[in-house]
């Protein structure tokens, strides 16, 4: 059995967002001992999911919700997997987001070093067919997920777009 404060250390979260849990009634099973919360192996695995679903983006009345369906039994099952279905689809999409994100972070590390190195932003003059194979692959996966500019709607070299 835990207390509170080594629950709260165990999952770096404020004693008040326990409490909280606990009011909320996130928390089925939870013992008290003259008045202190006394937390056992039910107790961290329900902190468990209810971290796990918060970080996935789903909301505190929501996971109630979940919560009331596992002490409801199994005619819940259903619900319980199309939620956590839902929940991998909706972290899918934010890993895709972040791997979106990372690319265009990877292409302007790999440019700014290239400016580094030349004084300038003159290897990039006609981009992106001057790129060097590595420098392309960056580019390829920065912009993939964009229309790729025609002459009429690419910015001039030296402008202020270019050079972000």
């Amino acid at each position: 059995m835990f207390t509170i404060g080594q629950v709260s250390r165990m999952f770096g979260l404020p004693v008040s967002t326990i409490r909280y849990y606990d009011k909320m009634g996130l928390l089925p099973g939870l013992e008290r001992t003259s008045g202190t919360r006394r937390f056992g192996d039910d107790q961290i695995e329900a902190l468990r999911v209810i971290e796990c679903l918060k970080r996935s983006g789903l909301e505190i009345r929501d996971i109630k919700r979940f919560m009331d369906w596992c002490q409801e039994g199994p005619s819940t099952y259903d619900d319980r997997l199309e939620l956590f279905r839902e929940q991998r689809r909706r972290v899918d999409e934010q890993i895709a987001e972040l791997e979106r994100t990372r690319a265009m972070i990877d292409w302007k590390c790999w440019y700014y070093g290239q400016a580094c190195e030349w004084g300038s932003e003159e290897f990039a003059a006609d981009l992106p067919d001057c790129l060097p194979a590595d420098g392309r692959r960056l580019w390829d996966a920065a912009h993939a997920d964009l229309p790729t500019p025609t002459a009429e709607t690419a910015p001039a070299v030296g402008t202020a777009s270019s050079a972000l």
